[in-house]
């Protein structure tokens, strides 16, 4: 299918790709213990429908959309004015192990500004998906970021890699724990953001993460009315960043416990939750 050159088109390829990309992710999925998987690097899993999975994204884009340009976690890209951002199984560590705690992640930016985010998990047939300025659903029904005011009442998730030292994780853990939050870990940070939007979790932390993984749920997460962290300012597309997204009434909270700053509320919204 051929699209026309506006947002409202490229709304309709993304729903319709994450879609498709999904029926592909939850046959691999089905069929992944026997399959097997290799490992790109220390706890960095792989498998094939990683590699079948972003491929088929990519082609549905290029085919539509040949001028937009594509970056993914498996094969790269380039980033120019318009430019979609592709994981195309986070998560992939649950994926491999049978664990229906992954997705796929897909976004769309024009000139370092969201535009579109989509996140689907097939293995639950959920999809998150957000325009920016028109609100956040899941399945098509609105969703909003919790109203959590106390951080004993709180789950923050707190993801981690081997980018950043373990001291760095373990301080941030610390002083979580310390204002009386639950803080646990998934596996998924694309699926972590999508439930923060979606008022399934408080918080989510990172403090550094890919683009592909975290620009979708920075998104849903700020139109569901949460509070985000400015991406864009303290990090980039090219070499991602540190990642904060919250319940509105606890942000500053976390903020001042992990040391990432906050962007101001996009709207009304996050002031209503924060009220």
């Amino acid at each position: 299918m051929t699209y026309t050159n506006d947002l409202d088109c490229r709304a309709k390829l993304c729903r319709d790709v994450i879609l498709s990309a999904g029926a592909l992710a939850l046959e691999g999925f089905q069929n992944a213990k026997a399959a097997g998987f290799s490992m790109k690097g220390p706890q960095d899993y792989l498998t094939e429908t990683d590699a079948a999975s972003e491929a088929h994204i990519r082609q549905k884009i290029a085919a539509a959309f040949p001028d937009d340009s594509f970056f993914g976690e498996e094969g790269g890209g380039n980033i120019r004015e318009r430019v979609w951002v592709v994981d195309p199984i986070d998560g992939t560590a649950n994926f491999a192990r049978g664990i229906p705690h992954f997705c796929i992640s897909i976004g769309y930016v024009e000139d370092n500004v969201a535009k579109l985010g989509a996140i689907y998990n097939p293995a639950l047939d959920e999809l998150y998906f957000c325009r920016a300025g028109e609100g956040a659903t899941r399945n098509g029904q609105p969703i909003s970021a919790a109203r959590t005011d106390r951080f004993d009442r709180a789950t923050v998730e707190l993801g981690w890699s081997t980018r950043i030292p373990n001291a760095r994780y373990l301080d941030a853990m610390t002083r979580l724990l310390e204002k009386g939050a639950n803080v646990r870990r998934a596996g998924s940070g694309a699926m972590a953001l999508a439930y923060v939007a979606d008022g399934r979790s408080d918080g989510y932390v990172e403090l550094h993460m890919n683009s592909w993984d975290c620009v979708p749920g920075l998104l849903l997460v700020a139109e569901a009315g949460g509070r985000v962290c400015p991406f864009f300012e303290i990090g980039s597309l090219q070499n991602g960043g540190a990642v904060l997204a919250s319940a509105p009434a606890i942000a500053e909270g976390i903020s001042d416990a992990v040391g990432i700053a906050l962007a101001a509320p996009r709207d009304k919204r996050a002031r209503e939750h924060a009220a």
